[in-house]
């Protein structure tokens, strides 16, 4: 204002010198007349001047209105569009007063607000600390922002609240801040905080150089390095040594090519151990796609390689007697092949089988049988030269691996002494035992180098060796033998019994023995033989094995599964079925294809409620391709299930890879785990391994109430087997069912 009044006064000043200079311009006057002329003028010019001045301060007036009213529209503006909602407020807590971003923070036009009390919008919980805050403010109290929750629009949002009484004291200013992203972002923080800590996983994060930013408890617990220890460490502090540069190589590679990275490694803890480790590597990108850090996750799987290495123990040795078992035996047998053909010797294979063994088992018990089987197998490893090698593929029947020979004579020196020690007296438990062996003998390479036709022949000259009198062994015969001769017949038999439609399914219950639940049943094929009666799939499956017929009778068996589920449905039964699907069938190429003709030839039946097994050996030999079979089988519905489990275990990568749904335990381990053990520690491990992998267990052979009391201590609650019930026919299962229901009592 002050420079106003200075313009207005030079203006003045200006104005005045102008009308001085006109008059100057005219002359001075002689006379009186002109005296009173010059009054009049100069009088005039005096009004012309404050003309000009009102002029003059008009336009300072309007230019003053037109900037207050300016200044108005932009305080209007910044008041109503501000980013947070201002309340004017009464002492009662009425709102006098609002801006257009609280209308809109409240979801109600702003011509509608005033009068309303804001605390009707407050959640219940909030209302104390709020009319606490409004009474303190109104007492001109100072105070901090508090935090409440408002309702609105069935929505739940969180502002900050800070009060200010007006200067005449009769209203209070509150200032609502939304944080609710903010809060919502915090509990994530805080739950991510959460995780990151309490994680059982040990974690580590790293910046792009890999150097350690953050490291979790877990991490600490499993390395032993401290959290300052690790901070600003590179992970190689970790190095256990036992991977290559290779290694690392191809795990950067991975990394930079897809992101992420996930393997077995073994890793060093401080104290120096080593240890193995389930581990995988994320890359972390930043929105332009930057990789800004990598975040490590791992676990300690040192006890699962534990039961890994007991399972592969078990897998490939003997349980009774420690002997290297069939799967084993072909490792060995295809090494000692290869290593004969390089030294050009001879080797030979040599199929015992012990005569009179099935009256021990029966004249004294399984556990005497055991025992013997333990001490003459002592014996035959007794009577080997050193290299050689003996396994046990089952029951009495032994295989010794020769080689290193010669020539054929120096095979029979070993191949006698071995029929000695078979035909010695054994004494278990008090009882003088005394058996005889058959042995049959083929030759590498003179009958070829195929391991499994090696096999075959020695089991032929076996039986030639019990056909000439037991207790001596006979070598092979390249030409047609009488043992080839019986089992084409054997072959041939099975094809007529096909075609004669001789064999059924028998069904064996699954049930839950913590519930009594009947949650399934098993299809088993039976061959309803014209002479014999009754044959077990044991009497004629191994002789179909790599024939095209076995894959015939595969799916046959799935054809009449899902036809007897479909009878059953219409009887008011609806219950799960397993069934068994071989090798063979598997991988004939045209599986899916019939699987899927199966299904739609009954498509009242849900195709979760067929489960089809398959023995792990069979799934192991091309785990790749079983892998994608099944996944290509789970699109359709069906499920699977991982038969006789642990027997041809060979590592964790491939647990993980077969999508089965179901580890069923096998019966040997079973029966014997209330008195060995070793069978008791694979039933542990089986169970801790579905448990780790999310998969459901079922346990076979279950022959005794108290082999189910210590399975559901094991936490194992489904089970099959004699106790529950033998395997029926079709017919009988309903029946069974019904009376199960009613009464479920255990036959043994």
């Amino acid at each position: 204002m002050k420079k106003d009044s200075k313009q207005l006064t030079s203006k003045k000043v200006a104005v005045r010198k102008e009308a001085m200079h006109r008059l100057q311009e005219d002359g001075q006057p002689e006379s009186d007349s002109i005296t009173d002329e010059a009054s009049t003028v100069s009088l005039l010019h005096e009004l012309q001047v404050h003309q000009i001045e009102l002029e003059m301060q008009q336009n300072d007036l309007i230019l003053a209105r037109d900037s207050s009213e300016a200044a108005a529209i932009r305080y209007e503006a910044l008041y109503d569009f501000a980013p947070v909602a201002f309340i004017s407020l009464n002492r009662s807590g009425d709102i006098t007063q609002t801006n257009l971003t609280a209308a809109s923070m409240l979801g109600i036009p702003r011509a509608k607000i005033n009068g309303l009390r804001l605390a009707a919008f407050l959640t219940e919980d909030s209302l104390p600390q709020f009319n606490s805050h409004l009474s303190n403010a109104f007492k001109g109290l100072n105070q901090s922002a508090c935090e409440v929750k408002l309702y609105v629009d069935n929505k739940l949002i969180t502002v900050q609240v800070m009060m200010s009484i007006n200067d005449d004291g009769l209203e209070c200013l509150t200032v609502l801040t939304d944080i609710t992203a903010r809060k919502q972002t915090e509990v994530k923080l805080k739950l991510a905080a959460s995780v990151f800590s309490h994680a059982h996983e040990g974690i580590l994060i790293t910046d792009i150089r890999g150097n350690i930013l953050e490291v979790n408890d877990t991490f600490s617990q499993i390395t032993g390095y401290s959290r300052k220890e690790a901070i600003g460490q590179n992970p190689r502090i970790l190095k256990s040594g036992r991977q290559s540069d290779d290694y690392y190589k191809d795990m950067w590679k991975t990394l930079k090519e897809h992101g992420y990275w996930s393997s077995e490694i073994w890793n060093r803890r401080k104290n120096g151990d080593i240890y193995p480790e389930l581990q995988s590597i994320s890359a972390v990108s930043d929105a332009l796609g930057q990789v800004m850090h990598y975040v490590s996750m791992f676990s300690d799987i040192t006890h699962l390689k534990a039961h890994q290495e007991q399972l592969e123990h078990s897998a490939h040795h003997d349980i009774l007697t420690g002997l290297p078992n069939r799967i084993l035996l072909a490792n060995k047998l295809t090494l000692a092949i290869k290593q004969s053909q390089r030294h050009g010797k001879i080797l030979a294979l040599a199929y015992i089988d012990l005569d009179g063994f099935k009256k021990i088992n029966d004249s004294y018990g399984h556990n005497t049988g055991d025992q013997f089987l333990i001490d003459i197998s002592a014996k035959f490893e007794q009577s080997l030269r050193a290299g050689d090698f003996l396994a046990r593929i089952g029951g009495d029947e032994f295989i010794a691996v020769l080689s290193d020979l010669d020539n054929i004579n120096e095979c029979e020196p070993v191949l006698q002494r071995i029929l000695t020690a078979a035909s010695q007296n054994i004494i278990c438990n008090d009882n003088i035992l005394k058996v005889s062996a058959s042995i049959g003998v083929t030759l590498y390479p003179k009958n070829g180098s195929d391991p499994d036709l090696l096999l075959r022949q020695a089991d032929q000259a076996m039986y030639i060796a019990k056909d000439a009198g037991k207790g001596c062994y006979r070598f092979f015969d390249i030409g047609p033998s009488e043992a080839d001769r019986t089992r084409r017949e054997g072959l041939e038999r099975i094809r007529q019994g096909f075609e004669k439609k001789e064999f059924v399914l028998y069904y064996q219950p699954k049930v839950n023995m913590k519930t009594n639940e009947v949650i399934g049943a098993e299809a088993l094929i039976r061959w309803k033989h014209p002479q014999q009666g009754i044959l077990p799939p044991d009497a004629f499956l191994p002789i179909i094995e790599g024939h095209l017929i076995s894959i015939k009778i595969g799916e046959w068996v799935i054809n009449t599964a899902l036809k007897q589920m479909s009878i059953w449905q219409t009887q008011g039964l609806t219950i799960p079925v397993s069934v068994n699907v071989g090798a063979s069938q598997l991988q004939s190429g045209n599986f899916v294809t019939h699987l899927a003709g199966a299904l739609a030839a009954y498509p009242e039946i849900y195709p979760e409620l067929l489960e089809l097994e398959i023995l792990e050996t069979s799934a192991l030999e091309d785990v790749i391709q079983v892998s994608k079979l099944m996944n290509t089988c789970l699109k359709m519905g069906v499920k699977f299930a991982l038969d006789d489990f642990g027997t041809g275990y060979s590592s964790l990568t491939y647990l993980r890879r077969l999508p089965a749904d179901i580890l069923k335990i096998d019966q040997t381990f079973i029966r014997d785990m209330l008195t060995d053990t070793s069978d008791l520690a694979i039933v542990k491990a089986v169970i801790g391994l579905a448990d780790i992998f999310n998969r459901g267990v079922i346990a076979e052979g279950v022959e005794t109430k108290a082999h189910a009391e210590k399975l559901l201590s094991l936490n194992c609650t489904i089970a099959q087997g004699y106790g529950i019930s033998r395997p029926m026919s079709a017919d009988d299962f309903p029946l069974w069912l019904e009376s199960w229901h009613i009464n479920p009592i255990w036959t043994a």
